[in-house]
């Protein structure tokens, strides 16, 4: 098991998502470990991330956009009945999902994110900013984390979320923060 990522108080511009993943590559690359992504609520954001550094394609196999629910059952093998008693946004469906991404992509991990990022579509059970993230690593028990991004336009919460994504990443393969960055 990991420990949950700490967030920064704000939210990271691109060019900081960047950052981290310039340091993420080169790790996950020299450990020999290959990644892929499952992602709902940040739409290929978190892929789009990762493959814009260079080196990228010795690390990511692939990243799945699985918007709708039809997608994650197609494409990750979400079960019906997951989705029936859950929702889509919902600790169960992150971890169907990243464990099916596992399986398709035959990599060492994967990382999936499940979320309403709003303006609309919030409950009171679940609001808007409410995201569930699954990771699934190669011969370990797939864990899942939850967050709740508060007071963020849309836009705040993708970002929140990429975000999110890689420092999950970045604590199971002990990546060493960087101090002189805003980003942990």
């Amino acid at each position: 098991m990991i420990d949950a990522p700490t967030l920064p108080a704000t939210v990271p511009s691109w060019d900081e998502l960047e950052d981290l993943a310039e340091r993420l590559i080169p790790a996950l690359a020299e450990r020999g470990l290959t990644v892929a992504t499952a992602e709902s609520c940040t739409g290929g954001l978190i892929s789009g991330v990762l493959t814009a550094i260079s080196g990228s394609s010795a690390v990511v196999d692939r990243g799945l956009v699985t918007y709708s629910n039809q997608a994650k059952q197609d494409l990750l093998g979400v079960k019906d009945e997951t989705l029936a008693r859950h929702g889509a946004v919902s600790a169960e469906v992150a971890a169907e999902m990243a464990s099916g991404a596992l399986a398709n992509a035959r990599t060492d991990i994967a990382v999936s994110v499940t979320g309403i990022a709003g303006p609309g579509g919030g409950s009171e059970e679940k609001p808007v900013g409410t995201v569930h993230f699954g990771l699934a690593v190669k011969d370990q028990e797939t864990c899942t984390f939850h967050m709740v991004f508060e007071k963020l336009d849309r836009k705040g919460v993708r970002y929140s979320t990429v975000l999110y994504a890689l420092l999950i990443i970045s604590n199971l393969i002990k990546l060493p923060k960087e101090t002189s960055r805003a980003l942990p």
